[in-house]
């Protein structure tokens, strides 16, 4: 069975919806045309990571994003997994959305490893993780910096996740990231990750790009550079099995 990921880097659409949705229409149709099940795009894409008025333009969950969202996944055939910033009465949230490719929102996330003063100044932390049936795949979401703390990782593979989703925003010098972190990630809990960073800068972010899919052995199966890139790979192969570790059911508590 055939099972092609998609993941998006592009730079930020700085607060611009018709930038942003233009932006993801092209994806997204590139990604169909590949066959992709879904594709995957960064971090609070939705307005713009580094935007400076985040609470205000912040829209609740099923708004007017989400329905543009959802027509564009119907549209082109293809899933989506975003960040975006939700408003929720008196709080924001840096928040991941899935849809299915019929427009279905499938699964919904809140940020739960808010990183810097920055985001601790706008954000309500999250304080759940779940999963989602994915074309038959158990999947999961975490936003950028959720992904370096090992005990979610192992919350989601424990629950059953086969893959994590991963929208980020990760800026320069940050590269061991995406080429450490998340492959180590990826082999110790035995699940593949998609990993969808920015490129470009963003008033005073410059984003080292550095997508990267990795696989349940640490295998590569994409990885981009420093500029824009859309990369899909075919994630149902089968690992090295002397690579595949066993840490979930070896663990001991101390």
């Amino acid at each position: 069975m055939s099972f092609p990921i998609a993941l998006w880097q592009g730079p930020s659409p700085e607060g611009s919806d018709d930038r942003a949705f233009a932006a993801l229409d092209a994806a997204l149709r590139a990604a169909a045309a590949l066959g992709a099940i879904t594709l995957v795009a960064p971090e609070a894409y939705l307005p713009g990571y580094n935007q400076p008025d985040i609470p205000a333009r912040a829209q609740p969950r099923g708004g007017p994003w989400h329905q543009r969202l959802a027509a564009l996944a119907r549209s082109h055939g293809c899933g989506i997994v975003i960040g975006y910033a939700e408003g929720d009465g008196d709080h924001v949230y840096n928040s991941a959305v899935a849809f299915d490719a019929s427009g279905r929102e499938i699964g919904h996330y809140r940020k739960v490893q808010l990183f810097g003063p920055r985001e601790k100044s706008i954000y309500t932390p999250g304080d759940t993780v779940s999963t989602f049936d994915l074309g038959g795949i158990r999947a999961a979401m975490l936003i950028c910096y959720d992904v370096e703390f090992a005990h979610l990782t192992r919350k989601l593979a424990e629950e059953g996740a086969d893959l994590i989703l991963v929208p980020t925003a990760n800026p320069e010098p940050n590269t061991h990231v995406s080429r450490l972190v998340v492959p180590a990630h990826a082999i110790n809990h035995g699940l593949t990750i998609v990993y969808a960073n920015y490129c470009g800068t963003e008033g005073d972010i410059t984003y080292c790009g550095g997508s990267v899919i990795a696989a349940p052995d640490a295998a590569i199966l994409a990885a981009a550079g420093p500029g824009p890139a859309l990369l899909i790979a075919d994630i149902d192969r089968q690992p090295d099995p002397a690579l595949i570790q066993t840490q979930l059911t070896d663990f001991r508590p101390v």
